[in-house]
């Protein structure tokens, strides 16, 4: 529940620094889901959808993103990062985790989906 409350957190954080910054809201319906898109990867096989989308749902890719474009005045570069974030924290919050190699049901977060 912890995680989950973190997930939250790390969601409602992203959204408030996104409004307060004024960034498109066009730009953020547009690509909330696209970290997703690591998904594909479970197309070949449990192994590899697990690597992308994980690659795709750790916090590091978009902060570096997002300091990037703080420090070097790129606001694009920013709202991706905030977006992406807000992404894994709704993801998180939703008890969507990182992934293990055993299955997409297999979280870090525990099992997700149906009870077998």
């Amino acid at each position: 529940m912890i995680l989950k409350l973190e997930g939250f957190a790390l969601f409602v954080l992203c959204l408030y620094a996104y409004a307060k910054l004024g960034y498109s809201w066009w730009l953020f319906g547009a690509l909330i889901f696209a970290p997703d898109l690591g998904m594909v990867g479970y197309l070949k096989n449990a192994r590899l959808g697990a690597q992308l989308y994980n690659t795709f749902h750790i916090t590091a890719l978009p902060i570096g993103i997002g300091a990037w474009g703080y420090a070097w005045s790129e606001p694009l570069a920013l709202a991706i990062a905030l977006i992406w974030l807000a992404h894994i924290g709704m993801d998180r919050m939703l008890g969507y985790g990182l992934k293990y190699e055993t299955g997409f049901a297999d979280t870090h977060l525990g099992k997700i989906g149906k009870e077998n």
